[in-house]
């Protein structure tokens, strides 16, 4: 059966005009051009709300080949600005599939883009930074596209978060994924550690991995006060992966602030960014990010190399730090900072993703560093110590 095929184009800032198909949704989308380096796991990039004004452009070049299933989800919904590859495969082939990538972006609202030279986008990316783009199947004229580009207000500076974040809270009870039953469901962990995670954009497998570790979650949206946390009294605070620029939350990061010394913190990507400027750090812009599945990250106690998931356009700036706190992981691409551990208060982060969605397994450890912090923060308080 032929499969018809609609013109579509995607244009760059800089006037770079890639030419290829539509696929998906039809219409225009704007966004931060960037690119994936994972060679599976479309679905869980899809998925990840840390790519809320972005466009996505994947290096491998067959993608659609498994389809897509209800289980590779990692939120509510698909909140990237569009999707860029090489060649889709519209006929999956799977055990697995429910459905092809083609109709779940159509049904979501995102335009797809194919049959152009990714190779090329990527080089040029890494070579002239991330920019913003346009992807058009009803719209060829470069001027008018670039004066829709001029008009977008980019990322930084931008409140992507408040866009992605749950409206309420909510109990997480379902644990990890076992190939012969699937998740695990309803589970209660009674008697283990409490944690509120904080929702600024939380991939599911995050909380998937909290309670396989045996904690009992509660997720709040991104603006709840320290104050709300503290009431709750859990036993740490989890500060989630998300979206955008770190230093556009004030409100965010002076709540994180409060919370500095009284419960154990954990957090992932954004949140360990946020950690950086409640600790009166600042950040960075990246030129291209760091997106992949396959980032090379050392660790500074054990001289071990853990390959990782990351999803970051920011970075935190290890100078900007002062003496309290220590670095303990850098990127062995480019020697920016993928963990901290602060010397007094039992806080530390990493900016890249150990819930291994999509992945290696190689940091799931993390996790149960998380639980054990929170035994000894315990500890030390039925003691009576400081």
């Amino acid at each position: 059966m032929a499969i018809a095929r609609k013109k579509a184009l995607l244009l760059l800032a800089d006037g770079t005009a890639l030419h290829g198909c539509g696929f998906g949704a039809d219409g225009e989308a704007v966004g931060e051009v960037v690119f994936n380096t994972s060679l599976t796991g479309y679905q869980e990039v899809l998925t990840d709300p840390s790519y809320r004004g972005q466009m996505v452009a994947m290096t491998c070049p067959h993608i659609g080949n498994y389809g897509i299933n209800p289980e590779d989800v990692e939120s509510r919904g698909l909140f990237l600005a569009g999707f860029i590859v090489r060649e889709y495969c519209p006929v999956p082939s799977n055990w697995r599939a429910r459905g092809d990538l083609g109709d779940g972006l159509a049904a979501a609202g995102v335009v797809g883009i194919e049959g152009i030279d990714t190779r090329f986008l990527t080089r040029h990316i890494r070579h002239a930074g991330a920019m913003p783009g346009i992807i058009s199947t009803v719209e060829f004229d470069h001027r008018r596209l670039l004066e829709k580009l001029a008009a977008w207000p980019g990322i930084e500076g931008v409140d992507l978060v408040s866009g992605v974040s749950c409206a309420s809270p909510y109990r997480w009870f379902q644990g990890d994924w076992r190939v012969d039953s699937g998740y695990r469901e309803e589970v209660a962990n009674d008697g283990g550690p409490r944690v509120v995670a904080y929702d600024y954009g939380i991939k599911y497998n995050i909380l998937r991995l909290l309670t396989a570790a045996g904690c009992r979650v509660t997720v709040v949206p991104a603006g709840t006060a320290a104050g709300a946390v503290l009431e709750m009294d859990p036993d740490g605070v989890f500060l989630s992966n998300g979206p955008g620029d770190p230093a556009a939350l004030p409100g965010v990061i002076a709540e994180l602030r409060q919370l500095i010394g009284k419960k154990p913190l954990f957090g992932i990507c954004l949140g360990h960014q946020l950690i950086g400027l409640a600790l009166g750090g600042r950040t960075y812009k990246l030129k291209f990010g760091h997106h992949g599945g396959n980032q090379p990250v050392l660790d500074l106690a054990t001289g071990k190399v853990e390959i990782t998931s990351q999803n970051h356009g920011f970075c935190v700036d290890t100078d900007s730090l002062g003496d309290r706190v220590a670095v303990t992981h850098v990127n062995l691409n480019d020697r920016t900072v993928e963990g901290l551990r602060h010397r007094e208060y039992p806080i530390f982060s990493v900016q890249y993703h150990p819930e291994s969605s999509p992945g290696p397994h190689d940091s799931a450890y993390l996790f149960q560093r998380f639980v054990d912090l929170m035994g000894d923060a315990g500890s030390l308080r039925s003691s009576g110590a400081r």
